[in-house]
Order: C-alpha cells, then sequence, then structure tokens
C-alpha cells in the first residue's frame, strides 16, 4: 500500500481545508514546490495534487504551481481539479502529468472518462467524494443522489485505473479514515482503490495495511503530515516491512 502525500493548490498556494470548505483553508506553504521536494526527500514516490480553484471553477486554475511541483518532484504525480473535458486532459498529459483524477465530469459526462481511458490507457484515475455515501460533485458543493459503489462500477467499466474514495466527512478532520466503507467500496470492485480522508496518525495507516489486500492501493495523507502528526518517512518505512 503507497502513502500518497497531499498538495492542494488554492491561489497557488499550498493548502488544506476542512470537509471542502474553501473558506476553512490553512495555508501551509507559499511555495508548493517545497514540500513537494520535501516529500520527494521523504521517500515518496507517487505526490497527490489537487487544484482546489478548479475543482470549484470548473477549470484548471493553477497551472504554474502545478509546472513547479512537476519541476521539483521526480516520481509519479497525479493532478484533480477542474479537468472537465479532452482539452484539459490533453494539455495536462502533454505537461507532464502522470495520471488525471476525474471527478465532477464522472458523474456529469462519464463518455469523457471512456475518451480519456482510450487515449491514455492507465493514467486516467476517477475521484469519487462521498457524502454519507452518496457522490458529491461540483467541489464538494452539490451532493447527488447517485451512490458511490454504483458510480466505481460505472467507471471501473469505463477502464479507469483506479478509484480514489474520499469520505468528505472525514476529509480534513483527522479524526481517522471510514475504513468500513473503503473496505465495502475495493470489496466491490475489481481495480484498486486509494483511500483519502481523515488519517491522523501511523495507527490509521495500521489499521488500513490491515485490510489493504481487500484491494487499497494507497492512501492519500494531508493534513496530519502538514501538522507534525505522521512523519512521512517513518509511514512509507511502515508499508515496506
Amino acid at each position: 500500500m503507497q502513502i500518497i502525500p497531499a498538495i492542494d493548490l488554492k491561489a497557488g498556494r499550498c493548502v488544506r481545508l476542512v470537509q471542502g470548505r474553501m473558506e476553512q483553508d490553512t495555508v501551509y506553504d507559499d511555495d508548493p514546490a517545497a514540500p513537494a521536494r520535501r516529500f520527494a526527500a521523504a521517500g515518496a514516490d507517487k505526490l497527490h495534487v489537487v487544484d482546489l480553484d478548479g475543482a470549484f471553477k470548473g477549470k484548471s486554475l493553477n497551472p504554474q504551481a502545478v509546472a513547479a511541483i512537476r519541476a521539483a518532484y521526480p516520481g509519479v504525480i497525479e493532478l484533480g481539479g477542474g479537468i472537465r473535458d479532452m482539452d484539459g486532459v490533453d494539455a495536462w498529459i502533454e505537461a507532464g502529468v502522470d495520471q488525471l483524477i476525474l471527478g465532477t465530469v464522472a458523474q456529469k459526462r462519464p463518455q469523457i472518462v471512456r475518451e480519456a481511458t482510450t487515449a491514455y490507457p492507465g493514467k486516467i484515475i476517477v475521484g469519487i467524494d462521498a457524502m454519507n455515501g452518496m457522490v458529491a460533485i461540483n467541489g464538494w458543493k452539490d451532493v447527488t443522489k447517485t451512490k458511490a459503489i454504483d458510480l466505481a462500477r460505472h467507471m471501473e467499466d469505463m477502464d479507469a485505473a483506479a478509484i480514489i474514495y474520499t469520505d468528505i466527512a472525514r476529509d480534513g478532520m483527522l479524526q481517522g479514515p471510514n475504513i468500513e466503507q473503503i473496505v465495502e467500496m475495493a470489496r466491490a470492485l475489481t481495480i484498486p482503490v486509494i483511500a483519502s480522508g481523515g488519517v491522523s496518525c501511523l495507527d490509521d495507516i495500521r489499521a488500513l495495511l490491515a485490510v489493504a489486500d481487500e484491494g487499497i492501493e494507497g492512501v492519500i495523507v494531508g493534513k496530519a503530515i502538514y501538522e507534525g502528526k505522521v512523519d512521512l518517512a517513518q509511514a512509507i518505512a511502515l508499508t515496506k516491512g
């Protein structure tokens, strides 16, 4: 199971939100390339980057920050937030981003996911953000009537490489991941699941490791690293035994 540190971008800076609320942000670094370099030095093989402005506005709005991260980080970068059409998909792949996360568009225009997975096999991940098991879109502003597991199965049929499953209620709260729902999602699919939201300590990572064989490929860790509650190098060492 991979430990995937997160960089969330707002107005070009590295921030973290509480339950996706843009007005409740904490700025951790004015230079988003700085944490990318630290994460690389700690041994992270993959980086999770989200353009928060893009997620809310529906178009990518932090290209310079993403470019700075790409230049600073030698490993795999997965990027999400505001990628809503094939022009956006093409542009980011050409810019050197390794994998793209499609979220809102998976719910609203699933044919874009099919086009993207056909054009870039293995490079398209679908991000499913859920509140009480129901899909939330548009930067988590709108909760739909679609069950997260139903959308995940549909995206599996669209050849998504993996599903990132975020429990919004846990995100940024440091209250531990919703392991029951993560396992339920993983058991429902044959493609891997990446857990997101709520990791607060190494024991949370140990708990996910204990069920990783269910199909949990990785876990995204953000606020716990920035707040010093999880040492990234220790967490990575834990997953490697």
